[in-house]
């Protein structure tokens, strides 16, 4: 049985805004929070995926109300174009035309009582609709 997870749109933090930026810059690519790399590697154990060999897929194509949809995957192994990110043991594999869209998002995993998923937090989304599923750039 697959396991299910939501996913929500969550636009970036306001650049503008006067929390402290960090000292480092972040690399362009995509992130991952700790929280997210652990239900990975969950999943990644009950789909019985090897983490040397196999690895998160994250893409965008098109649909929904804002026009592009997030999708995730679980592959045995990266295609031959793909970006590859690892993250404490686990990989990330991004297709070039979704990197375009993704590229400085962070993925987080919030897991509460009244909900479980995947938030997609993407400084290249302008904006998304009322379900959080959708975006538009």
């Amino acid at each position: 049985m697959s396991e299910s997870v939501t996913l929500e749109s969550k636009p970036s933090p306001d650049p503008t805004s006067p929390e402290p930026q960090s000292a480092t810059p972040q690399t362009p690519g995509v992130h991952v929070t700790p929280s997210a790399v652990k239900r990975i590697r969950v999943i990644l154990a009950k789909e019985g995926i090897s983490t040397e060999e196999g690895g998160l897929r994250l893409g965008v194509k098109g649909g929904g109300c804002s026009g592009l949809s997030y999708s995730v995957g679980f592959d045995a192994r990266p295609r031959e174009r793909d970006r590859i990110f690892s993250f404490d043991g686990v990989r990330v594999f991004v297709d070039p035309k979704s990197f375009v869209y993704l590229s400085g998002m962070t993925l987080d995993f919030e897991e509460t009582l009244m909900r479980q998923g995947f938030n997609f937090i993407n400084p290249n989304s302008t904006r998304s609709c009322g379900c959080g599923t959708s975006f538009s750039v």
